[in-house]
């Protein structure tokens, strides 16, 4: 939600000489074959209802995290757009990072370090785990996601006032005693020790203030800044009310199947290596262990299911680039440096959309090596989502049956057409580019009469202004026979 106060600081914060179309709309058909990108608490796929049937659903946040971690890891290879720029962690661990450099670069011991930068970012505003529980004690309660140079910088403070900052640390560890932990909600004390509560608030002896300059430096350190997946991503704390938050640039949406799910419950089982290894050489050697065999004469060590799916999926993402714009001038960059910044980032958000996949069951499924079918990119006054297009899921039954064939070719269809019908009624949407991967797709596009589009060949073409398409030109004619022989095949417009 955002308040009234940051309306107006919108309205304030300049966009500079930005005079483009303020949001690029991206749409993309993928088709997955056995994978489990994303499951539910019970370990089954994710779903929802839409135009009457059960589809299959992979969340925007699991994108999201995908595509920012894509990006991030590029950026500090040096590779891509924004190779040498900052980027920012989500984490709970920031205690443990700022121990870990106070150690490393400033030469603390670590019992020490862990206990001062757990104190310092405490007594800043952030809650901590239980102190009694060794696996959440050092861990913040919610995530954190800041500049990945936070910790480092919140340890060279430390350490240029550690003399303070020690005997600060030791009061207010005696302080935290003297209170004692609070019992849990809902437990229950044993009667003969109950303690007196009265006069408890007056005896309480508060916390020790951080020395002056201390929280301001940690707020700084934690702060967006010049982090660039924070100006396109966004991020919200509740804890520290001082501290910023960033509403994001990018706006993502469910990815769902074009058609019915799609399911299958797949049956494994695990060998043991050993146990077959030794029936393997039991004739040639028989050992004191054959009795074991006799016993179960299986060779799995262990049996399961997983739940695998597989489908024709949309995903639509938005950028809002006065937004982006705005985010980074905000977080101290000049006009300049913000248009220099966003270009960049525009640049890297649409190669991750496209390439980065979520990782889950990657090595059993090898799901991260899947390409879009098509990404259809432009540009506008607002953002426009093309989820009406398949509200009438798609019916993959051959033509001579009513279907309109494999999902993959028909959603193309679909989604184009779409396209083009909003386009010729929206005023807005201009410069639109297509990219396919799949050489099908390609003969598909260059025999429709309308695409409202123009094709390219690589993803940097989707954000690169391109010339329009010559009128005058007759799609289909260089297209050889056999290419023409498909184009005509059922389910293709006339």
């Amino acid at each position: 939600m955002t308040s009234n106060a940051d309306a107006d600081a919108d309205t304030d914060t300049d966009a500079g000489s930005f005079t483009g179309s303020p949001f690029l709309s991206l749409h993309l058909l993928e088709t997955l074959v056995a994978v489990l990108p994303v499951r539910d608490e019970n370990g089954s796929p994710k779903s929802i209802v839409y135009g009457g049937a059960e589809r299959h659903m992979i969340t925007s946040q699991a994108r999201r995290r995908a595509e920012r971690v894509h990006a991030r890891d590029r950026a500090n290879a040096g590779v891509g757009a924004l190779a040498g720029r900052s980027t920012g962690i989500r984490t709970r661990e920031w205690a443990l990072i700022t121990a870990r450099a106070l150690a490393a670069e400033h030469g603390w011991d670590r019992e020490e370090a862990v206990r001062t930068a757990r104190a310092v970012i405490e007594a800043t505003g952030l809650k901590f785990g239980d102190p009694a529980k060794k696996t959440v004690a050092n861990l913040t309660k919610v995530l954190l996601f800041a500049p990945a140079d936070a910790g480092s910088r919140i340890a060279a403070h430390i350490a240029g006032r550690s003399e303070d900052l020690r005997a600060w640390t030791t009061e207010y560890g005696a302080a935290q005693a003297a209170t004692g932990a609070k019992p849990r909600k809902g437990a229950r004390q044993p009667a003969e020790t109950a303690p007196d509560n009265e006069g408890t608030a007056s005896d309480a002896k508060p916390l020790p203030s951080l020395p002056p300059g201390t929280r301001a430096a940690v707020l700084t350190a934690l702060a967006p800044r010049d982090a660039i997946d924070i100006a396109l991503y966004g991020r919200f704390l509740a804890e520290i009310a001082d501290s910023p938050n960033v509403d994001g640039a990018v706006q993502s949406s469910h990815a769902f199947t074009v058609h019915e799910a799609e399911q299958v419950d797949d049956f494994y089982a695990a060998a043991d290596d050993a146990k077959l290894d030794r029936k393997r050489n039991a004739l040639k050697a028989p050992t004191a262990l054959d009795f074991l065999d006799a016993a179960d004469d299986s060779g799995a060590g262990m049996t399961g299911y997983q739940s695998l799916i597989s489908g024709t999926f949309y995903r639509h993402a938005v950028l809002d680039r006065v937004r982006l714009r705005r985010n980074l001038q905000a977080a101290g960059m000049t006009v300049e440096e913000a248009e220099d910044a966003s270009a960049a980032a525009e640049e890297e958000f649409v190669n991750a959309f496209v390439d980065a996949f979520p990782e889950a069951k990657r090595n059993s499924t090898a799901s991260t090596g899947s390409l879009p079918a098509l990404v259809l990119a432009f540009e506008g006054d607002r953002p426009y989502s093309y989820a009406a297009a398949f509200q009438r899921p798609v019916d993959e039954n051959p033509g001579g049956r009513g279907g309109a064939g494999p999902a993959g070719p028909a959603a193309v269809r679909r989604l184009l057409a779409h396209h083009v019908f909003v386009s010729g009624r929206r005023e807005d949407i201009r410069a639109g580019r297509l990219l396919t991967y799949d050489p099908q797709i390609d003969g598909l596009l260059a025999g429709l009469p309308e695409l409202g589009a123009t094709p390219v060949t690589s993803v940097g073409g989707l954000t690169q202004d391109v010339p329009p398409e010559d009128p005058t030109e007759d799609p289909t004619e260089e297209l050889t026979g056999e290419h023409t022989g498909e184009l005509t095949g059922e389910g293709l417009p006339t």
